[in-house]
């Protein structure tokens, strides 16, 4: 991506206050809420950039921000995030979003903010920044951002790729975007489609109509559960179906703002628009997998490790809780095979979860050399998360799996029968620390990554002779 990814529209302020209902208030027959804790974090167009933020990506978000309490928090919390913060002056207050929560559930939300407001004019800068923009996310939350005259102006002239996330408040997209992001209830709003037929017939014939009437390039809409369908060029669209998920969803909220967000950077990059609403369904699951707005909520109290690591342990910590045995295996399993598979499943046998510790990319190569890994670790790490023997998979960037076995602490480290009785290998002891046990597991004779990818090359070399 040659610039930053700027993000454009309403930044809303989260507050989730957390507590114990014991009683009911002598006052009025209402539950009284015994506050344990508050966690503050950032809502709308802030949620989009902060989704977006990572060490390898410039974020910017321009949003207008009142002066007052509320907007000097966001401002903290999105720098502390590593988003660089262009305000708009903002007349009246903060928009704030309050839940008040128990037992893992929201008993009332509590807005704050009065009615939109139109913020002022963007400064030089801010026109200087869409200018140089690597893509531009416009998240309208219906608060009157992207209604300012000059701004859209701005977006209307801007060469970097579009995505217009609506809001059926908000006004229409600047013409010319390359994509649009409405769910299938905001575009059945924003078209006045009565929604005759299943999802996807109405996806399509309001995904078009909403194309036409924005002159987008295409429009992507999100129907939940089932992924999303891109209405594009010609008729038929392209129905992009989400990876398995949970059986339980905890929270949806941002899933949108996670799908708006990779769209766009996948655009910086370069995807066609096929391809970046296929990398947008796959983000938007693993960010509903994780916990949705419930995961950033365990985030904001808890040191930040990466999302693959919270998944597996936020399994560990179920299966634990429930008496279960957790098991882990590692290795790079460059080229899957029998042998691997052989191991896995009579690993998965051993306990009521199965956790994989993969060595990237980088690792391998300090492992085997430059020439491999083969496949790189997103192949891999998805071959193996697609193995029913598999329960989660965790990418680490070190020679062995020390450190995140010390943050999983398995009941079980199993390892083929290959490495002998286990006793050599270098984490036997760490394991050893919290009580696990270090075991190995039959192995398929004569089945190595390495002897595979000899017989390729010898095998091809005899075709190439053959041919000569």
């Amino acid at each position: 991506m040659n610039g930053p990814l700027v993000v454009v529209g309403d930044a809303l302020l989260d507050r989730d206050v957390t507590g114990v209902v014991g009683r009911v208030a002598p006052d009025a027959p209402v539950p009284v809420l015994d506050e344990r804790s508050s966690t503050d974090r950032p809502g709308g167009a802030g949620l989009a950039a902060l989704l977006a933020a990572a060490p390898d990506s410039e974020v910017a978000l321009v949003t207008g921000l009142a002066d007052d309490a509320g907007g000097a928090r966001l401002a903290e919390l999105l720098a502390a995030a590593g988003v660089e913060v262009y305000p708009l002056r903002l007349p009246g207050a903060t928009a704030e979003k309050i839940r008040l929560r128990a037992g893992g559930q929201t008993l009332l939300r509590l807005d704050r903010g009065g009615e939109p407001r139109q913020p002022g004019e963007p400064p030089e800068a801010v026109l200087e920044l869409l200018s140089r923009a690597g893509a531009i996310l416009v998240s309208d939350y219906g608060r009157g951002v992207v209604r300012q005259p000059a701004l859209r102006a701005a977006l209307a002239r801007a060469a970097a790729p579009v995505v217009w996330d609506p809001h059926p408040r908000g006004p229409a997209a600047v013409p010319g975007v390359r994509l649009a992001t409405p769910n299938l209830g905001e575009l059945r709003q924003l078209t006045g489609d009565a929604g005759a037929g299943n999802a996807l017939s109405t996806a399509t014939r309001a995904g078009h109509e909403l194309r036409r009437r924005w002159r987008a390039g295409a429009v992507a809409v999100t129907v939940g559960a089932d992924g999303a369908v891109l209405c594009h060029a010609g008729a038929t669209p392209l129905v992009v179906p989400p990876p398995a998920g949970p059986d339980h969803v905890e929270d949806t909220c941002g899933a949108g703002d996670r799908f708006a967000a990779t769209a766009a950077l996948a655009l910086a990059g370069g995807a066609s628009v096929a391809e970046a609403t296929q990398e947008a369904v796959a983000a938007a699951s693993a960010y509903v997998a994780a916990g949705g707005a419930a995961g950033l909520r365990r985030e904001a109290e808890q040191p930040a490790t990466p999302a693959a690591a919270r998944t597996a342990e936020d399994l560990v910590a179920r299966v634990r809780a429930d008496g279960g045995t957790v098991v882990a295996t590692g290795g790079c399993f460059d080229i899957l095979h029998a042998g691997h598979l052989a191991t896995l499943q009579a690993a998965r046998r051993l306990g009521d979860c199965l956790v994989v510790c993969l060595n990237s990319d980088r690792s391998v190569r300090g492992l085997k050399g430059p020439e491999r890994p083969v496949n790189p670790e997103e192949d891999r790490a998805g071959l193996l998360a697609a193995l029913d023997c598999v329960d989660a998979v965790v990418v680490f960037d070190e020679a062995t799996p020390h450190q995140v076995l010390a943050r999983l602490r398995p009941d079980l480290w199993v390892k083929g029968g290959d490495y002998g009785d286990g006793a050599d290998l270098p984490e036997a002891d760490l394991v050893r620390r919290w009580g696990g046990r270090v075991v190995t597991v039959p192995y398929l004779a004569g089945r190595s990554t390495t002897g595979t990818i000899s017989a390729a090359r010898t095998r091809g070399l005899h075709l190439v002779k053959g041919a000569v």
